[in-house]
């Protein structure tokens, strides 16, 4: 994917605020979030109230409430590009779910699908806290090293290949049923590295 600003360019990370794709050049970072320049001068600029919602518009309670319904916790705390991702992968859950595949497999994606209704709440009232306390958004449960890299669209990636491998017949489902740990490893793997360069 290319820079937004400089066409040219190959991105490297995206803006926390307004998703954009940016190269080393636009980035800013700010305690291991990237944001780019107009975002992060309209932060620095608008005083509270004035503009832009202020610390005090912001209330946790809210945004766990608002939190249960799909997208509408990050429609709240401002961030529309992380409320379409919520929808996707929750609409894209719900899919796997009415697909034809075997029971243990309806459990699994059942177990997803929990974790991830739970996860959208505690995200908004994370993100609210930090808002209302003036401060930036928390980095995402996964860890603050994985802000660089675009979460959302790595498991919407994934839900859609597992999906469109399901729906060609392409998946063998009975190895599949013993080696799907394996993926659980992986994720435990990368969050351990990712946690060891970040201390190191």
């Amino acid at each position: 994917m290319k820079c937004a600003v400089h066409t040219d360019v190959d991105a490297t990370g995206y803006c926390r605020n307004c998703g954009k794709a940016l190269c080393p050049a636009c980035t800013r970072e700010v305690r291991g979030a990237l944001y780019c320049e107009t975002c992060l001068s309209g932060m620095v600029t608008t005083p509270p109230g004035q503009g832009a919602r202020g610390a005090k518009d912001f209330h946790p309670a809210m945004a766990l409430g608002l939190g249960f319904i799909p997208g509408l916790g990050a429609v709240y705390n401002g961030e529309y590009v992380k409320a379409l991702i919520h929808v996707l992968i929750f609409g894209g859950l719900i899919a796997a779910q009415s697909s034809d595949m075997p029971d243990a497999y309806h459990a699994f994606l059942g177990i997803a699908l929990g974790c991830f209704y739970f996860y959208m709440p505690i995200e908004a009232y994370r993100t609210a806290k930090a808002k209302e306390a003036g401060e930036l958004a928390p980095a995402p449960l996964l860890g603050g090293a994985g802000e660089r890299r675009p979460i959302g669209a790595i498991i919407l990636v994934a839900l859609g290949v597992f999906l469109l491998l399901a729906n060609f017949g392409l998946l063998q489902w009975d190895w599949l049923a013993r080696a799907w740990p394996a993926g659980l490893v992986i994720l435990g793997v990368w969050l351990l590295v990712d946690k060891l360069k970040k201390n190191a």
